[in-house]
């Protein structure tokens, strides 16, 4: 199919992540299983027969992991990367690091449902999906969107909220659509797009590896 091609894709699981505590900008490694959700992603795409021109990522270890993994598994190494504190997670302020189910006892499950799932919902400290759709966007624009407006294939490796900035923008969705978005890690979501950048496929790469 012709026009770019877009493939959103969360790190693998981390040691937080498997932990269920909030991460955020802390620099937390990717697990065994994670690496293997890296190279399980990684096979996804290649039996879509993509082929990335350029990735980016976020500057944080389990984003820069995974996609050394990816592009590895891809055999496309060789292609430009660029990494940047824009696409890196949100910032969880004072909740980073707390376990997930005992904030949960401590704040009410619906404050915290408010924090990690609301648009402009900001926990003590920290970022909003809102303030972190104010870094990721012009990022977007600036640096990702030229290059799919070349016809040229993306990759980006990212963190669960600054993907859902991007997928609030590019399927254009409401502040409150968001809230029942989810990005599992390890999951490529696969974008094509005509000329003008408007979504002609929408694709999880999800089931069994053969």
């Amino acid at each position: 199919m012709d026009g770019a091609c877009l493939c959103l894709l969360r790190h693998g699981q981390s040691q937080w992540n498997l932990e269920n505590r909030f991460t955020g900008w802390a620099d937390v490694p990717l697990t065994d299983a994670g690496r293997r959700e890296a190279r399980e992603a990684a096979k996804r795409i290649a039996d879509q027969g993509i082929r990335f021109d350029v990735a980016f990522a976020s500057v944080l270890g389990r984003c820069v992991e995974s996609v050394q993994i990816v592009l590895h598994a891809l055999d496309s190494g060789s292609i430009p990367v660029h990494l940047d504190m824009a696409l890196n997670e949100r910032k969880y302020g004072d909740l980073e690091g707390l376990d997930k189910a005992e904030t949960a006892a401590k704040f009410g499950d619906e404050q915290v449902q408010i924090w990690r799932r609301s648009y402009d919902g900001r926990p003590p400290h920290g970022e909003s999906l809102k303030d972190t759709q104010e870094r990721v966007l012009p990022y977007f624009s600036s640096e990702i969107e030229p290059v799919l407006r070349e016809g040229k294939n993306v990759l980006v490796i990212a963190h669960g909220n600054s993907l859902r900035a991007l997928v609030m923008v590019v399927e254009g969705l409401t502040a409150a659509q968001i809230q029942n978005v989810e990005v599992p890690t390890g999951v490529p979501l696969i974008y094509r797009f005509d000329g003008p950048l408007h979504i002609v496929e929408k694709r999880e790469l999800t089931g069994a590896i053969e």
